[in-house]
């Protein structure tokens, strides 16, 4: 049991013993902000999360929008908090307008990524779907909560939906931890059984044959 990230493909699968059970789109990394390869195990869903923005998206893309159009971080959502030391920070309320949308799905690791929803749906409709700062959205977040919370007696579908009604933060521990898998596979038999390919958008397929000599420099 698993959960494969495909960001060559920016596609999701859910294996349960092997088998491919559900697949949804994703939107991976874009070009720059690339989705990391690696391996690590979910351990919690964050129901209705806030988004705590990263420094540098904070100063080159939503302060400038705050300094041009006064009140966009009212607007949206946004406050600014004071942190230790006199400096501050951007913190997204949860709800609708949420970046992350309604459920966080966390795992450890060293890069600060993590699998989450999405109020922007557009980009589920693109063939290449690599546009994101380096997180996975996803077309069918409650999909996969809901199978990954599956048997918990205290998350049932019920409770879900009255704790989404709240905009309330929490936390659902999983009932098992649940190996993940980002990976980067430009060829890859589908769930359907056939062959698809996809363009090398990062350029590492170019890098390891460019080292393994097969390409010149």
């Amino acid at each position: 049991t698993r959960v494969q990230v495909n960001s060559g493909a920016a596609i999701v699968t859910l294996f349960q013993d092997d088998r491919p059970v559900m697949s949804m789109k994703a939107v991976s990394g874009r070009p720059g902000d690339e989705t990391p390869i690696l391996a690590s195990k979910i351990h919690s869903i964050v129901i209705n999360p806030p988004w705590n923005v990263p420094t540098g998206i904070a100063q080159r893309e939503l302060w400038p929008k705050e300094r041009a159009n006064p009140g966009y971080f009212a607007r949206n959502g946004y406050r600014v908090i004071r942190t230790e030391g006199g400096g501050t920070r951007l913190q997204q309320a949860s709800g609708d307008q949420s970046a992350l949308g309604r459920f966080k799905f966390d795992f450890d690791n060293d890069f600060a990524v993590y699998l989450h929803d999405t109020p922007a749906k557009g980009a589920f409709e693109l063939f290449e779907r690599q546009a994101s700062h380096g997180c996975v959205r996803l077309e069918k977040p409650r999909a996969l909560a809901d199978a990954l919370l599956a048997g918990d007696p205290t998350w049932t579908p019920e409770a879900i939906d009255a704790q989404l009604a709240t905009d309330k933060t929490v936390r659902a521990p999983l009932p098992q931890d649940v190996p993940v898998f980002i990976l980067y596979w430009t060829a890859f038999a589908g769930v359907d059984g056939q062959m698809h390919f996809r363009s090398d958008t990062y350029g590492w397929d170019h890098e390891l044959l460019t080292r393994a000599g097969v390409l010149g420099p």
